[in-house]
């Protein structure tokens, strides 16, 4: 890792470094892209950029490597820059972070300590387009504020094939250790049956989908989502809108409140036990329409929205559908392009309470198992969205068909 990430790492005992404080699945990328900009360096920037990092990091591999990997899979190296310094005609790049997408083979390779990443053998790297086995941090060079680029690189790495994907890493100083601690990042893993304790893992697989990762009461500070199924809940989508759309924005609640929330479903994000925002989402026969996004004004530096955004299109792929559509105010655009949402061609811009708004839409894949007919019926009748999780109704199956009900009729 290199010796430049002094915005995140503090010159101080590898050992004080605060574990998970700028954790990388919690880095806020929009905020980051007002300032910095990630792009695809030419061969010639990615030449110069290597050249420039070997001062600070140590054993970085030859320059004809990188270009190697760069041109099995381009996706290996993401050039940075300052926004107030890049030219978009002829870039220069100011750092770099550069990941290896191994395949499983590679992967074990890693974990035996026989993958050498200074002489590449590509059997090992993932294809272009091809989901890898897991990513194996090769080198990231961020002098100064170019360190907050990482925020940049997760939401690259939040989408497909890379989502959900564990990064690994073999840190070479003491700076590596501790950014890798910074960063959240855990020493030791396993890899089917070889254990690896000098391999830094961090963890990005979750025991269940997107939309239904809150945990109760589990003591950690991370962000959860839940689908709302109680009247508490409903309480808490409504106490969050109401500060942010009644409180802030100065909606009248009639407005606010239009007559569509029970008809609705409603994801609510928890950071920690505590509600911190949400979405609602509303289910239409050829598309599924997002609505009343709102995060409460203390949480909006940390990555609920875009979670939350993530966790609804996981939703609805879920449920088969192809077509995402919103209306988003128009200073909000940009972070809605993130999620692939474009501008509804032939659309004009509309006022409804005291914001102009544009309608956008996005394509959607349907997931792989969405819930559709000829789903096991059980699965069917699972509570919305826990259907990767057996129900209380499925518990009913030990039971034999008494039909008590009718037998009182005769």
């Amino acid at each position: 890792m290199a010796q430049s990430q002094r915005r995140l790492v503090p010159d101080t005992d590898a050992g004080k470094a605060r574990h998970g404080k700028h954790k990388l699945d919690e880095l806020d990328a929009a905020r980051v892209a007002r300032h910095l900009v990630a792009f695809e360096p030419s061969e010639k920037v990615v030449a110069d950029l290597l050249e420039t990092a070997r001062l600070s990091i140590p054993g970085l591999a030859p320059v004809s490597e990188a270009l190697k990997v760069q041109r099995h899979n381009p996706v290996c190296i993401m050039a940075l820059a300052r926004k107030s310094r890049f030219d978009p005609a002829n870039p220069v790049g100011e750092g770099f972070i550069a990941i290896l997408p191994l395949n499983r083979l590679g992967l074990e390779m890693l974990a035996l300590g026989s993958f050498d990443a200074t002489n590449l053998d590509l059997r090992l790297i993932a294809e272009p387009g091809e989901r890898p086995a897991g990513i194996y941090m090769w080198g990231v060079y961020g002098p100064g504020p170019l360190a907050a680029g990482m925020a940049l690189f997760m939401d690259r790495m939040s989408k497909p094939p890379f989502e959900d994907v564990n990064f690994y890493s073999r840190p070479n100083t003491d700076v590596g250790v501790r950014f890798n601690q910074v960063l959240g990042f855990k020493r030791g893993t396993t890899v089917g049956s070889i254990e690896a304790p000098n391999v830094w893992i961090f963890n990005r697989r979750r025991s269940g989908p997107l939309f239904d990762t809150y945990v109760p009461h589990s003591g950690e500070k991370n962000i959860g989502i839940t689908i709302a199924r109680t009247f508490d809940d409903l309480m808490r989508v409504a106490a969050i809108r109401n500060s942010v759309y009644i409180g802030e924005q100065e909606c009248p609640y009639d407005e606010e409140y239009d007559g569509n929330d029970l008809s609705a479903t409603h994801l609510l994000a928890y950071i920690g036990d505590e509600p911190v925002g949400c979405l609602r989402v509303r289910f239409f026969a050829g598309f599924v329409k997002f609505e009343r996004m709102a995060i409460r004004k203390e949480f909006r530096r940390s990555r609920t929205a875009f979670l939350l955004s993530q966790a609804g299109l996981a939703l609805a792929r879920k449920k088969g559908y192809r077509l995402a559509y919103a209306h988003s105010q128009t200073r909000l655009i940009d972070f809605w392009s993130r999620f692939g949402f474009r501008p509804l061609e032939g659309s004009k811009k509309f006022i409804f309470s005291d914001f102009e708004y544009v309608e956008v839409v996005a394509d959607l894949e349907p997931d792989p198992e969405a819930v559709t007919i000829g789903t096991d019926p059980y699965v069917l009748i699972r509570p919305e969205g826990r259907w990767h999780v057996a129900g209380i109704l499925e518990q009913s199956n030990s039971r034999p068909a008494t039909e008590p009900s009718i037998k009182k009729k005769h």
